[in-house]
């Protein structure tokens, strides 16, 4: 994969799926009954990692340089 489309990809997750991830998370705990203060926490908590997770490899190295991108005559000096 290269590595604009991981740029590209990253930020649609963050600003499309991450938005929509925490509104469903949100109205899910919601809806159930409220817990005691430590174990809502840890459900947010745990929610919070596990949006990433599936996206690892999107977000792995996408803030730095590209690889394979071609020096210019100015990156020489």
């Amino acid at each position: 994969m290269s590595h604009r489309l991981k740029k590209f990809l990253s930020a649609v997750l963050l600003l499309v799926w991450l938005p929509v991830y925490i509104v469903v998370a949100t109205t899910i705990v919601s809806e159930m009954e409220r817990p005691s203060i430590i174990v809502e926490l840890a459900i947010y908590a745990v929610l919070g990692i596990l949006w990433a997770l599936p996206f690892r490899w999107v977000f792995r190295g996408v803030g730095r340089e590209d690889p394979n991108r071609v020096a210019d005559a100015d990156d020489q000096r």
